[in-house]
C-alpha cells in the first residue's frame, strides 16, 4: 500500500511526487513513456515556474543543460510591441526554454531523489474500485511483460489532456470552451531572437523561443478550423502565415535552417475539470487545459504540484479533513487560474476587452 500513486511522470507528475515525497510519504510514480523523451510543447517557463524550480533546488540542473537565460519577453500584438516591466518580487529572474527531454528528465530524478518510486514504460490501464473510492491502479509493465496492480490511498491523475484517471472517475468539466486555434511549430539554428516573442494578431499568432543547443523553438498558429488547410502544405503554409504575422519575424527564421520534424496540432481545448473525489485527484492538464498561446502550461503545473502536495499532507496528517484539504485546492488553484485563462482564450478567439491593448499600447509609450 502506498500513500500516493502518480499516473504521469512529467511537468505535473514529477513535481507533485517530488513534493510529497519530501514529506515523508511513500509514493509510486507510474508513465508509459521512459526518460528522456519529447513530447509535443511550447516548453517556455514563465518567471513563477522558474521562481519554483529554483525554491526546489533544480534550477541550477537546468542551467547546466546549455539552456540560454531569456532576459525579457517581448508582446508584440497589432502594431504595439512591448516588454512589461517586473513587479518587485520578479526583479532580477530570468525564463527558461529548455526542451521537454531535458526538463523532463531533471524533474524525474528529482523525484526519485527524494525518494519516490518511478516505473518508467508502465501504462496504466484502469483504475480499482471499492464501491465509489479509487483505492489504486492495474496496468501492464513493458519491461516485465506482466499486467500488475498497486494500492494507494490517493491515486493522482497527472497523465495529461485526456487523462485515463480523469476519464475513469468521470470526473466534471466545467467553464469549457471548445479547441479555438491549432499550431505547427519546429526547430530552428541561425534564428536571431530579442528574447522570448510573441505575436498575436487578426492574421494569427507565432511564439518564438530560444533554446537547448542554440536552436529557436518558432510556432506559427491559426484558428482552429484552418488546420486541414495547414497541414495540407505544412512548411509553405508555415511562412505564408509567418509573412502576414510578422515581416521581420519570417525574414529572421528564412535565414536560419529548420533542423527537425513538423510538429502540430489542432486538440486544444481549454476546461476546468473537478480536481479530487473519493480516492482520487486530478493535477497538471488532466484537471486544468487552456491554449497554448500565452505559453503558461508548465508554470501552471508547477503551482498546482505544490497546491495538491499541500493539500494531501494536510490531509494525510489531519491537520483538516481530506476531503476540505481538497476542496481548498480546487479553489486556489482556480482562483489562481481564472485570470489568465479567461485572457488566454479571449486572446485566440479575437474578443480581447479593448482596455487590455491599451494597457499594452500605454506600456509601450512609457518604455519609449
Amino acid at each position: 500500500m502506498y500513500d500516493a500513486i502518480v499516473v504521469g511522470a512529467r511537468c505535473a507528475g514529477s513535481p507533485t511526487a517530488m513534493l510529497l515525497a519530501r514529506k515523508g510519504h511513500r509514493v509510486l510514480v507510474l508513465d508509459r513513456d521512459t526518460f528522456p523523451s519529447d513530447i509535443m510543447s511550447t516548453h517556455f517557463i514563465q518567471l513563477q515556474g522558474v521562481v519554483q524550480l529554483e525554491k526546489w533546488g533544480l534550477l541550477d540542473a537546468v542551467k547546466a543543460t546549455n539552456c540560454p537565460p531569456i532576459p525579457k519577453t517581448i508582446f508584440h500584438i497589432g502594431d504595439v510591441a512591448v516588454s512589461p516591466p517586473l513587479p518587485p518580487e520578479l526583479q532580477g529572474v530570468v525564463a527558461y526554454c529548455p526542451r521537454r527531454t531535458v526538463l523532463d528528465k531533471i524533474l524525474v530524478d528529482a523525484a526519485r531523489e527524494a525518494g519516490a518510486e518511478v516505473r518508467e514504460g508502465f501504462s496504466v490501464k484502469e483504475l480499482l474500485f471499492e464501491g465509489d473510492t479509487v483505492v489504486g491502479v492495474r496496468g501492464r509493465d513493458k519491461t516485465a511483460g506482466t499486467d500488475v496492480e498497486e494500492r494507494a490511498k490517493i491515486t493522482i491523475g497527472a497523465d495529461g489532456m485526456h487523462s485515463t484517471v480523469a476519464r475513469a472517475v468521470n470526473a466534471p468539466a466545467y467553464n469549457e470552451k471548445p479547441s479555438l486555434s491549432c499550431a505547427y511549430y519546429s526547430y530552428f539554428s541561425n534564428v536571431h531572437l530579442d528574447g522570448a516573442e510573441l505575436f498575436l494578431g487578426e492574421n494569427g499568432g507565432c511564439l518564438a523561443f530560444p533554446t537547448n543547443d542554440g536552436l529557436a523553438c518558432i510556432a506559427v498558429g491559426q484558428a482552429n478550423e484552418k488546420f486541414d488547410e495547414f497541414r495540407s502544405d505544412i512548411e509553405g503554409n508555415f511562412y505564408r502565415y509567418l509573412d502576414l504575422i510578422s515581416a521581420d519575424m519570417a525574414q529572421r527564421v528564412r535565414a536560419g535552417k529548420r533542423e527537425e520534424r513538423w510538429i502540430g496540432t489542432a486538440d486544444v481545448p481549454n476546461f476546468f475539470k473537478k480536481p479530487y473525489g473519493p480516492g482520487w485527484a486530478l493535477v497538471g492538464d488532466a484537471g486544468y487545459h487552456k491554449d497554448p498561446v500565452t505559453g503558461l502550461g508548465i508554470m501552471d503545473c508547477f503551482r498546482d504540484a505544490e497546491l495538491l502536495a499541500d493539500a494531501i499532507d494536510d490531509g494525510f496528517a489531519g491537520r483538516e479533513p481530506l476531503e476540505q484539504a481538497l476542496s481548498g485546492y480546487q479553489a486556489k488553484r482556480d482562483e489562481a487560474a481564472l485570470p489568465m485563462y479567461e485572457l488566454t482564450t479571449s486572446l485566440v478567439s479575437g474578443t480581447t476587452p479593448p482596455e487590455i491593448f491599451q494597457g499594452l499600447a500605454a506600456a509601450a509609450a512609457q518604455d519609449g
